[in-house]
């Protein structure tokens, strides 16, 4: 009789706090990756309206060339790649906006070799040759891409770059997400990242892994990588204990994109910059 009474006073308890737990592990078990995070703000009218289809533009590579590389999950992917003049083990690992891997980018990835010298260039190609042309063309592939597709190219990449390689990353948007991601992938090999208002990693137990010095460019003007945004990833690298620089220019989102019909000019300058003497000086 005793346990019976118990009972009936346990259960109705119970069906009051399932509820809190279910909502509780929800939320502990559902937090998106900042990746995942970026694809969820993308798919949103505003910020498609803020991106411009990009300006015509068709590129004639002076030196590099697609090649085509072997991924961990035994699939390919293609990537632009520009070799050093003399043998090197620095690779900067390139990552496109979410337009895809089109000629602005095989153009900026060529720039960034004849600047930096010393280095080898890899522009790599998250959507598998598709490229965008149109902002809703554009949220359709980045919908698209799965977190597991882009890693193994990633990882692929990593891997093209040899055993004792440095690699330094550099992205933009979408890209700079991911260069992020692509620093804390390639471990003890990592030496530098910069990324331009991209979603920055906030896992404190992966940026105390973080191997390499951080530079995060960003706008004042950003709706979607704001202020806030800027200020918990500073936060967070202090906890982790990590290097970490951040600039912020007086601009909108997308602003160092020559394609955008918004670049500007005198910002994406300075930016382009501030990033040459970060990888320069960490180049050896």
């Amino acid at each position: 009789m005793l346990k019976q009474i118990v009972m009936k006073k346990i259960i109705p308890f119970l069906f009051i706090l399932t509820p809190f737990l279910v909502m509780s592990q929800t939320k502990t078990c559902c937090k998106l990756s900042p990746t995942d995070e970026f694809g969820e703000m993308a798919m949103n009218s505003a910020f498609a309206a803020g991106h411009e289809a990009p300006l015509p533009f068709v590129f004639t590579p002076l030196e590099g060339e697609m090649v085509t590389y072997y991924c961990p999950d035994s699939t390919t992917a293609k990537a632009f790649e520009i070799k050093a003049l003399s043998p090197t083990n620095n690779w900067l690992i390139v990552v496109h906006e979410w337009w895809g891997l089109n000629d602005y980018i095989k153009r900026e990835a060529e720039k960034l070799q004849i600047e930096l010298g010393r280095v080898n260039v890899l522009a790599i190609d998250l959507y598998d040759g598709k490229v965008a042309e149109t902002p809703a063309v554009a949220q359709q592939y980045l919908g698209a891409l799965k977190e597991e597709r882009a890693r193994a190219i990633i990882e692929g990449a990593i891997l093209r770059t040899g055993t004792n390689s440095k690699v330094y990353t550099i992205g933009w948007c979408m890209g700079g997400g991911w260069a992020f991601q692509t620093s804390l992938f390639a471990g003890s090999k990592s030496a530098a990242c910069v990324f331009y208002y991209g979603m920055p990693e906030s896992d404190l137990s992966k940026l105390k892994k973080m191997s390499g010095d951080v530079l995060g460019i960003f706008a004042g003007k950003d709706e979607w990588i704001n202020a806030d945004v800027m200020k918990q990833f500073e936060s967070n690298m202090k906890l982790a204990k990590k290097s970490a620089t951040v600039k912020t220019f007086d601009a909108d989102h997308a602003f160092a994109n020559p394609s955008n019909p918004k670049f500007d000019q005198k910002a994406a300058a300075e930016a382009n910059a501030l990033a040459l003497d970060f990888l320069k000086k960490r180049i050896k």
